[in-house]
């Protein structure tokens, strides 16, 4: 089973999603961490810590940023947060590379949830990356649609299943 879910910052995506991971597995499901730590960003580091506090007895944490297939295996239960971040991470890469890993992944016959920011609804970024990773967010998040199960946009906490 291949799971997106996607929305704005702070709509709710993640909590809904990793309640979602936990109901498809008996076993801990795997939190795939892509979140980039080596920057010198307190803020950010406040919120991974919230997230690790948050999900500590509930999951078993992997981190990796560039190669998700490098850690997905049969059998399993993953749960992605988030493919924004596996973006950014990635923005030096060509788009059709980040689509392969991804139809990669579709291959691999274990339970994935994905997470996704949404920020394509707002006006075209003047700089070159902003306007690769608005871009990459669409392509891949269109790519994610269509080879997942179910789609859901979360909004406030709410989800809407779309597929």
């Amino acid at each position: 089973m291949k799971i997106l879910y996607f929305g704005g910052q702070k709509s709710g995506k993640s909590s809904l999603a990793e309640k979602k991971a936990i109901t498809l597995t008996k076993e801990k499901p795997f939190y795939v961490a892509t979140y980039n730590n080596s920057y010198d960003d307190k803020e950010m580091h406040k919120r991974v810590d919230k997230h690790k506090k948050s999900r500590e007895n509930s999951f078993i944490t992997i981190e990796e940023q560039r190669d998700l297939t490098k850690i997905i295996k049969p059998n399993q239960t993953y749960l992605i947060d988030c493919i924004s971040m596996w973006i950014f991470n990635n923005l030096d890469e060509e788009e059709q590379n980040l689509k392969a890993q991804l139809e990669e992944l579709e291959k691999i016959d274990c339970n994935i949830v994905f997470v996704l920011n949404e920020v394509t609804s707002g006006v075209i970024p003047f700089d070159k990356d902003s306007r690769k990773f608005v871009d990459l967010t669409g392509i891949i998040g269109q790519k994610l649609a269509k080879i997942c199960d179910e789609v859901y946009e979360v909004k406030f906490g709410l989800e809407s299943r779309l597929k």
